[in-house]
């Protein structure tokens, strides 16, 4: 990797005073799960390098109260896997920590570069590949190997996939992230956090040069009857190939206020009207979830390797609509 300069500021203001008003210049570090890989394959060759391990105790904490939960940005994967208010009362959200990659990724690995990681294409990866996002004139995936890509591209430049995992669960919880810059503080909701990049100024957040995340919160209404259900190849340190997040509440056996977002098939994490239509006012059984599961799939442009992933997004929409309501995990027997 090529030579930086390496700071440890001892709290967000100063963090953020060190970076920078364009990108690739200066970078954030956390876990690093991403960044040091990015750095070895010269892919990021920022100069200055910022730790944020000297930021103060509540920048790594899980807050909780009556009403809404708290999770600092720094804190690690595994913590919020671990979490027991979680494990009770948004079980969504446990269950997407605790199957991302592997226990070593997970006890390295923080919310904030969950939600803020690049992604993970493989031409993108490439150093030698000088594609869309790196300031070239095409995407590489779009006539290329896109088996693990986009299958929702339409009005898309670039096909990656969002590689966040716990994103769609804080999109289906309502969540709000709390953002540090120049300015201050602001909010955004989650559901407008992620953006679909198409260029090399882009990222794939809303995020600017000199912002950092703080902080991210969800109220506990929707996050009770929840579920993130994930198809993938092997279950060892692995990217999902889809991804579903489910929240509801119910009315005796009736799911209300659905929430369904899709994850791992476009660029941003995608939020699925016709899945929660489809089963809004239902009692949630296998036919109603199918419904749900087939009214998602139907928007997706597949590109010429991965059609495979539309049957497999029905599926998990299923799955995750009843894992969700409680019903029995059939599938596992």
């Amino acid at each position: 990797m090529d030579n930086f300069s390496y700071y440890k500021p001892k709290s967000a203001e100063q963090a953020i005073g060190l970076l920078d008003t364009k990108w690739g210049t200066a970078e954030l570090l956390a876990g690093g799960t991403d960044l040091i890989s990015r750095q070895k394959d010269y892919v990021a060759s920022p100069k200055k390098v910022i730790s944020l391990s000297g930021l103060p105790k509540s920048f790594t904490q899980i807050e909780h109260n009556r009403t809404n939960a708290t999770i600092g940005a720094g804190t690690k994967l595994a913590a919020i896997a671990a979490d027991s208010s979680f494990k009770g009362s948004a079980p969504g959200l446990v269950m997407a920590a605790g199957e991302i990659a592997g226990p070593q990724i997970r006890n390295m690995g923080t919310l904030g570069g969950s939600l803020c990681q690049r992604n993970r294409c493989w031409y993108f990866r490439d150093e030698e590949v000088n594609c869309l996002l790196k300031g070239g004139d095409r995407c590489y995936a779009m006539d290329g190997e896109n088996r693990f890509h986009a299958c929702f591209t339409k009005g898309h430049k670039c096909i990656i996939v969002s590689p966040s995992t716990l994103g769609p669960v804080l999109i289906a919880y309502g969540a709000t992230a709390h953002v540090l810059g120049p300015k201050g503080e602001r909010k955004i909701e989650m559901a407008k956090f992620f953006k679909a990049p198409s260029g090399p100024n882009d990222r794939e957040h809303a995020l600017e040069p000199n912002e950092m995340l703080l902080s991210v919160s969800f109220p506990w209404t929707m996050a009770e009857h929840s579920a993130s259900y994930e198809v993938r190849q092997k279950q060892s340190s692995d990217w999902p190939l889809v991804q579903v997040a489910a929240a509801m509440t119910l009315n005796g056996k009736k799911a209300k206020e659905v929430k369904v977002v899709l994850g791992h098939v476009a660029p941003t994490p995608l939020v699925s009207e016709e899945a929660a239509r489809a089963i809004e006012g239902k009692e949630v059984t296998e036919e109603t979830a199918t419904a749900a599961g087939e009214a998602a799939a139907k928007g997706a442009s597949p590109r010429s390797q991965n059609g495979y992933k539309v049957k497999l997004l029905s599926v998990a929409v299923k799955r995750a609509l009843l894992i969700a309501a409680g019903a029995k995990r059939y599938w596992e027997v």
